[in-house]
């Protein structure tokens, strides 16, 4: 039951995370390495707020918002001083560790004793009981169906249908008489809201910032956006979707990815159960999500050759 637990808690966290690599990845085709810059930020921000008094659920919007400003400057880079995507990601990512550092004004910055969105008055007196341990899971559930559900109303908004637009034929934003460069920066803005929003989370799911903890983020975005996607792919193709579903397809996209998300914690924990050692955890993800590309490639090929 401890590790069903930890799979959930840890993969409905990431799940926020993954929300923010779809709209980079799938929506914008942008490869945003700014998240491995962006996830620490928000996790910085949440740990130095709450160990100054401010009250934990104040840090969640605090976070989205200096994370959508991250990637408002990476989308300005981009647009504006004509940067290739993948370098202006490298370079937000690259001075952001050096903002991260100077926000939590060390390395690590733990605030164990301190409350959290997930541990206070309120959470200790509703949760009681056998219920006491599924108090992280009940609450992390309720602010990712907020997050989702608003996520979801606005990719179905005028704006949204352009930003899902901007990927997918440029040209017809242009047409619209909407500028693409604004639209990739409205995208990134939101993409990295939703990542720092992710590390502001489990900052206080595991009560302490570090500042490597945002190695490897894109990696386990990708694999969980990759997992969740190839699952509804896999399901629209058989034909085993009921056709009222189709008419809210943003929302069972953006449900797979959140799935995808759980089932990539779920393979990493089995791995650690089974016998891996912890500092081989990095390699392993990479080495998992290198399968789960060269398996997503394949079968796009398969399908091109039919």
């Amino acid at each position: 039951m401890g590790l069903l637990i930890s799979v959930l808690e840890q993969g409905m966290i990431y799940a926020i995370m993954a929300l923010g690599i779809y709209i980079t990845y799938k929506i914008l085709d942008f490869p945003d390495l700014t998240v491995d810059g962006s996830f620490p930020m928000g996790a910085a921000i949440t740990a130095i707020m709450i160990t100054n008094g401010c009250p934990a659920i104040l840090s969640l919007p605090a976070a989205f918002a200096v994370g959508a400003l991250t990637g408002i400057l990476t989308g300005l880079i981009h647009v504006k001083l004509k940067v290739t995507d993948l370098l202006s990601g490298i370079i937000m990512m690259t001075a952001l560790y050096t903002v991260n550092l100077r926000i939590a004004g060390r390395a690590n910055l733990p605030f164990y004793k301190e409350e959290t969105v997930f541990e206070n008055a309120l959470t200790n007196s509703v949760f009681t009981g056998s219920l006491g341990s599924f108090k992280t899971v009940i609450v992390m559930l309720v602010i990712l169906l907020v997050v989702k559900l608003l996520l979801d109303a606005y990719l179905q908004t005028g704006s949204g249908f352009l930003l899902r637009a901007v990927g997918d034929n440029a040209s017809i934003v242009t047409a619209m008489g909407e500028d693409r460069g604004k639209m990739k920066i409205l995208g990134l803005a939101i993409a990295n809201g939703l990542v720092s929003l992710s590390g502001c989370l489990l900052a206080q799911q595991q009560r302490f910032f570090e500042i490597s903890m945002g190695t490897g983020t894109m990696v386990i975005g990708l694999a969980s956006v990759i997992i969740g996607t190839s699952l509804y792919q896999k399901l629209d193709s058989m034909g085993k979707m009921p056709a009222i579903l189709h008419k809210v397809r943003v929302g069972i996209i953006t449900a797979s990815v959140i799935l995808g998300s759980i089932v990539y914690k779920a393979c990493v924990a089995i791995a650690i159960r089974l016998g891996l050692k912890t500092q081989d955890l990095k390699l392993v993800t990479a080495v998992l999500f290198l399968m789960i590309l060269v398996l997503s490639m394949e079968k796009k090929r398969t399908k091109k050759d039919a």
